[in-house]
């Protein structure tokens, strides 16, 4: 088996909304632009950005693409207390029971009753190295990096990601990032199957 290399990166705060809720915020002319690609396949940054409230605050944030179908927005710890949300660690999709928030655009406002999580740290990966590594979705994983900056750690409970839509990356919020002082271009994790 070769060695299980994958390059961390760090997501910061974002939403993303339904084609419904896009119109709700930005006007019925919108539209959802590319800003920049991300390293997930068919995944972008877009130049809009909506406002998110709770109750402690507001930060604004970038809209992510393409159109989902429901709204999500991601936040780490601080940002959540910095808005007085109690978010819960969740994978992407599953918002059954997250916290509620407000989300206010250009042309609109929108009170979410649910949809603001923390993310789970996962990895994505493909389906060439998901075979070729022996893992599959849902596994749980370990990932050690930050070797040599003084603030080496394992991630635990690291939850494997693998499709054919997927790329190979890991994905941690800037918390953990900094946590980890992963600030360089491309650090590297190491994976270990649990």
């Amino acid at each position: 088996m070769s060695e299980m290399k994958i390059i961390i990166e760090g997501s910061g705060k974002h939403c993303h909304l339904t084609e419904d809720s896009f119109k709700k915020l930005f006007g019925q002319d919108a539209v959802l632009d590319v800003k920049k690609y991300l390293s997930q396949p068919g995944q972008f940054a877009s130049s809009c950005k909506v406002t998110v409230v709770g109750p402690k605050g507001e930060t604004k944030m970038s809209v992510l693409g393409p159109f989902r179908k429901a709204d999500q927005v991601e936040l780490s710890f601080t940002d959540a207390r910095g808005l007085g949300l109690d978010c819960p660690i969740r994978m992407s999709g599953d918002l059954a029971g997250s916290a509620p928030c407000k989300l206010i655009g250009p042309a609109g406002e929108l009170e979410l009753s649910e949809g603001a999580i923390i993310a789970q740290r996962h990895c994505h990966i493909s389906v060439e190295d998901g075979e070729k590594w022996g893992i599959k979705s849902g596994d749980s994983l370990l990932v050690k990096c930050g070797d040599g900056g003084g603030r080496a750690l394992v991630f635990d409970d690291v939850v494997a990601r693998v499709g054919k839509d997927h790329a190979t990356y890991m994905h941690i919020d800037y918390d953990e990032l900094n946590a980890a002082a992963l600030f360089g271009k491309d650090p590297i994790g190491y994976i270990t199957k649990k």
